[in-house]
């Protein structure tokens, strides 16, 4: 994978977007890729089974909590990995831990997009695409189907709580395409309206657990 330049203007949705379309071209093409079934799975990146990380052991979660251990206790160490190189060399010294499951905490990552706007795209440059791309592909395998109903359920829940053009995700290929937004590129939801803010929280319980990154 390779680490494009991005702009500070991208809105937190379109840069995570970004974040997986751009720095991870090679692995995806926004879909939710999955593990059973259709070989796709979530955050829209090809799996790569996951294999147990010889740290995982030793890698207490925040809190003491220890993540579980083999493929998914890798993809936790690799998000640490991640995280450790955004406070550092990415420029975003309050990055946030990685939930347990090992998946990016997004809610707060768009916090903090307003003081750092690169929190959301990789660090200053996408100096940790690498980095990212190496979580990316230990991603544990998951359900396409699931991770559509998933959506669905969510795309359904945002339209009856007044955001009537939310769209719904499709299938295509055994592969899971967001929906949301009809044009991500130029946004024609103002995700900081109070509205959408509160359509959001009543609807955040719809996706699953690393989803949240990718359907808005």
């Amino acid at each position: 994978m390779t680490s494009p330049t991005m702009s500070a203007a991208l809105s937190p949705f379109t840069a995570r977007l970004r974040i997986t379309t751009l720095i991870a071209a090679p692995l995806l093409a926004l879909t939710v890729a999955c593990g059973s079934g259709g070989g796709a799975k979530d955050e829209g990146v090809a799996s790569l089974p996951g294999t147990p990380s010889s740290q995982a052991e030793e890698t207490s979660a925040p809190g003491g909590e220890q993540p579980a251990a083999g493929g998914k206790g890798a993809f936790y160490d690799a998000q640490m990995t991640y995280v450790r190189c955004m406070r550092g060399k990415g420029g975003v010294k309050d990055f946030p831990d990685p939930k347990l499951s090992g998946y990016l905490d997004w809610t707060k990552i768009d916090e903090l997009g307003a003081d750092h706007p690169e929190a959301a795209k990789g660090g200053k440059k996408g100096v940790c695409a690498t980095e990212l791309t190496d979580a990316m592909a230990l991603e544990p395998e998951r359900d396409a189907q699931k991770e559509y109903e998933s959506m669905l359920a969510h795309a359904q829940c945002m339209r009856d709580n007044g955001v009537s053009a939310f769209q719904n995700p499709t299938m295509s290929g055994g592969n899971v395409i967001p929906g949301g937004d009809p044009n991500p590129a130029s946004p024609s939801f103002d995700r900081d309206s109070p509205a959408y803010k509160r359509a959001s929280t009543a609807c955040e319980d719809k996706l699953l657990d690393g989803l949240d990154g990718m359907q808005g």
